[in-house]
C-alpha cells in the first residue's frame, strides 16, 4: 500500500543538519505515526513520502523553504522585562509561549538585560537544511475517526486521547475497531 492522502504511515527517521550532527531520531523508540495529506509533517517531508510503500528507505534533503522556513530577523525582538514578572529567573535558552495575532507562539530567550529581554520567535530549525534518513515501517488506511479528527491515533490512545468516546455507539465501535482504532481502550 502506498502513502497517499488519509493513509496512516509509520516511519523511523533520523534528522541531521549539514554538518551531519543528529538533531532528532526515532531510533530506539516507536516509529512516528502520522496521517498523510493533512499537514502533520513539514511540506518537504510529506512531498517526499507521497507514493512510498512499506519497506522503502529514503534519504531526503529538505531546503528551509520546505521545512521550517527561513530565519527572519523580524521575529527577534526586545520586550519589556516586566512581561516576565511571574518568572523568578530568566535565562538565555528558556522557552515560553507568547500570545501573537496568530495565537500562541513559542519563543526562546536570547539575552536578558536589566529592562529588556530579547526573544526569538523563529523555529529552532528555521534556516536549516534538513537531511532525513527514513524507513517506511507501515502504511494503512485511516479510520473514519482519524479522518474526522484530522490526525492518526497513537498506540494505546482512545478517541483522541481523552479516555472515552463521545459517540453513543462507542462499544460497538470499539469492538469493530472504529472509534478506538481497534488497538485503544474505551472507558466502558
Amino acid at each position: 500500500m502506498q502513502i497517499t492522502k488519509h493513509r496512516v504511515a509509520s516511519i523511523h527517521y533520523t534528522l541531521r543538519n549539514d554538518e551531519g550532527e543528529v538533531l532528532d531520531s526515532s531510533e530506539g523508540g516507536d516509529p512516528l505515526q502520522y496521517m498523510h495529506g493533512v499537514g502533520g509533517l513539514i511540506p518537504g517531508m510529506e512531498a517526499a513520502l507521497e507514493g512510498q510503500s512499506t519497506g522503502d528507505d529514503l534519504s531526503i534533503k529538505i531546503a528551509p523553504a520546505d521545512g521550517y522556513g527561513e530565519r527572519s530577523e523580524e521575529m527577534v525582538q526586545a520586550v519589556p522585562r516586566n512581561l516576565f514578572q511571574d518568572v523568578d529567573k530568566i535565562e538565555p535558552g528558556m522557552q515560553f509561549m507568547a500570545q501573537s495575532e496568530q495565537g500562541p507562539q513559542p519563543v526562546r530567550v536570547v539575552s536578558v538585560g536589566d529592562d529588556e529581554v530579547t526573544i526569538d520567535a523563529n523555529h529552532p530549525l528555521a534556516g536549516v537544511t534538513l537531511h532525513f534518513s527514513v524507513q517506511v515501517v507501515d502504511v494503512r488506511e485511516a479510520t473514519e475517526e482519524e479522518i474526522f479528527q484530522g490526525r492518526a491515533q497513537q498506540p494505546g490512545e482512545c478517541c483522541g486521547g481523552n479516555g472515552g468516546c463521545d459517540r453513543k455507539d462507542k462499544q460497538r465501535d470499539h469492538n469493530e475497531g472504529g472509534c478506538c482504532g481497534g488497538g485503544g481502550h474505551c472507558d466502558n
